[in-house]
């Protein structure tokens, strides 16, 4: 019985090791290659700047940091979307602290009464908050897009692969961008890069929450805390380890890894084309 233990344990601790060795960043070469990447992608464009929407939170500070470092200060527009009571809450706080820190100019847009507006203007009523935080986030989508437009610039993303391959963002919301430069990188990894940056520990170290209603906390949505998120997804999606094993190998009960799985696959239409009769 001991034995039997002891292999077991001996098996957890090697898949463990083998996704958190997965997961650790060489920082330095990562900033080359995302801020190459940005600096080619901006060249290429003909762009005048950069446009991040800057919500006080780890994934938005490092990409703003990442695009400064990859095009200068004076090219890169922090826009401050926040509604309600979060105007004068300490992620609104962290944001401006932020553009401050960087550098860079900012925008704020109030969007309580354009959403209020659009609300009172359905014809359709409905309470309920996920529809209303869609809503939210494509008004910020559209906010975007609206000072890109007028100001020639790019609409940086914000998005991980921690949320992205479980569909945790919303279609034409967040989702909808010209670039994602930290797309390929897991909140653990963000986290990792971030602290190489300089970023405040009071924003890598924050719960993440895309501040959709009140109270919003991405935990309390996704399957499990980001850390063991983040190592079953590299299980499962780089080192190619079975379902069930990984369940076994990290602690983790089937129904969560099954979960993910089946967020990953119900949330295909997100990280695609839509679908069409046939391709061109």
């Amino acid at each position: 019985m001991r034995g039997t233990q002891e292999l077991v344990e001996k098996s957890q601790l090697s898949l463990r090791d083998m996704a958190e060795k997965r997961i650790k960043l060489d920082p330095e070469e990562t900033v080359r290659e995302v801020t190459g990447f940005i600096g080619k992608l901006f060249h290429e464009s003909k762009a005048s700047g950069i446009v991040v929407g800057v919500s006080g939170g780890i994934d938005s500070a490092v990409t703003s940091g990442l695009c400064v470092r990859a095009v200068g200060a004076n090219r890169v527009l922090g826009v401050l979307l926040f509604e309600g009571k979060a105007r004068s809450g300490p992620d609104f706080e962290d944001a401006k602290s932020l553009a401050k820190r960087l550098g860079i100019q900012t925008l704020e847009f109030d969007l309580d009464r354009t959403i209020a507006g659009f609300v009172k203007s359905s014809p359709i009523e409905t309470g309920e908050k996920i529809v209303l935080g869609n809503l939210k986030a494509r008004m910020r989508m559209s906010s975007l897009y609206f000072v890109a437009n007028l100001r020639n610039l790019l609409v940086a993303g914000t998005g991980d692969r921690s949320e992205d391959l479980i569909g945790y963002f919303t279609k034409y919301g967040d989702g909808g961008v010209d670039f994602l430069p930290i797309a390929h990188l897991y909140k653990s990894q963000v986290k990792q890069l971030g602290r190489y940056l300089g970023i405040p520990d009071r924003i890598v170290d924050k719960p993440s929450s895309p501040n959709l209603w009140d109270g919003h906390k991405a935990t309390d949505e996704i399957p499990l805390e980001y850390d063991a998120l983040d190592r079953v997804l590299v299980c499962l999606f780089d080192l190619h380890v079975p379902p069930e094993e990984v369940g076994r190998g990290l602690g983790i009960e089937d129904a969560k890894i099954r979960e993910i799985l089946s967020r990953h696959r119900s949330s295909e239409h997100k990280r695609t084309y839509p679908a069409m009769v046939r391709s061109w």
